[in-house]
């Protein structure tokens, strides 16, 4: 009996904590090939690359715990971005041109909860047609060129140091520390997951879905800008197809994090261990010298996995 017991508990930590597993496999294998992976400077920089998809997947996330989709975070954050670089070119000061970009991400988002909320349309194909139009209004007012030479004081947090250290992945813990506690400590965090998982029943508690669908989404949009800015600042421009490489990673850090695409279920540490394995797992494909399309192929099989894991998840834990 007390085997059979102890048997169940190694299955629910390794069902439950599969993301961590597979991020500690990650690392071990990747440092069995290439001795140097575990270098500080490899390391540093697979914080550096997952901080703008760590803030993109918890905007993500903030929409999945819903059970509904936010296909848009990625079109928020190159338009978004692409305002507050004209802005900031036009004479704007960069601290009002970082918060334009911020503020630019948090109403797209508000149009989006609007849309999904007050017209009831469906968040798939409502956030799909907005990316589409973020990412080709991009294309058309920049007409395919760059935007650069932008000030260092805009890409600072982006592209700075303290210590020797990246301030990049700073901003990745703090961000994920905020969102732990508004995800476990807040009454708006309580809501997502009540709305999420019982959409009738959190209606008939007395909370307010509407607000909370529309707030979930304002916030989606709001790390999104956020996102934007980071990466334009890494990336010291502004182009056509900013961050298109990003697009379904977002969606498999998050359900790879034990985020259920069914609403209801998730944790932000999860959401940064599904993070961190993919940035691994592409740095370190790349640091081995793996041509670019089976790096592609790899992502491919990871949002396969991603899904794989999610449906395993629930049916185990819907027998249990």
């Amino acid at each position: 009996m007390s085997t059979t017991f102890s048997f169940k508990k190694v299955i629910d930590f390794c069902i439950n904590q599969a993301v961590w597993i597979l991020l500690v496999l990650a690392i071990f294998i990747m440092g069995l090939f290439k001795s140097s992976f575990y270098s500080f400077g490899i390391l540093s920089n697979i914080l550096v690359q997952a901080t703008v998809l760590g803030l993109l997947a918890i905007a993500i996330s903030m929409v999945i715990l819903l059970g509904d989709i936010n296909l848009a975070t990625v079109g928020t954050a190159g338009f978004s971005a692409l305002v507050g670089v004209e802005a900031m070119q036009a004479g704007l000061p960069v601290p009002l041109a970082i918060l334009v970009i911020v503020m630019m991400g948090s109403l797209i988002g508000l149009v989006n909860g609007l849309i999904v909320t007050k017209l009831r349309a469906n968040s798939l194909i409502a956030t799909l047609a907005m990316n589409m139009v973020l990412q080709g209004a991009l294309l058309a007012i920049t007409g395919g060129r760059t935007l650069s030479q932008l000030p260092d004081s805009y890409k600072f947090i982006s592209q700075g140091k303290i210590g020797g250290f990246p301030t990049l992945p700073l901003v990745l813990i703090v961000v994920f520390a905020v969102f732990h506690v508004i995800w476990k400590r807040t009454r708006f965090g309580r809501a997502l997951f009540a709305v999420g998982g019982n959409y009738r029943g959190a209606y008939i508690a007395g909370i307010g879905v509407q607000k909370v669908k529309i707030w979930a989404y304002v916030v989606s949009g709001l790390l999104s800008g956020l996102a934007g800015w980071l990466l334009s600042g890494y990336m010291g421009a502004v182009t056509s197809s900013f961050g298109t490489t990003y697009e379904m990673q977002v969606i498999a850090a998050a359900v790879i994090g034990g985020v259920s695409l069914t609403g209801g279920k998730g944790s932000i540490l999860g959401v940064l261990a599904g993070t961190l394995l993919l940035t691994v797992i592409q740095v370190g494909l790349a640091i081995l010298g793996i041509q670019s399309t089976l790096i592609t192929l790899a992502g491919g099989l990871m949002i396969f996995v991603a899904v794989l894991i999610d449906a395993l998840r629930n049916l185990y834990n819907g027998r249990t």
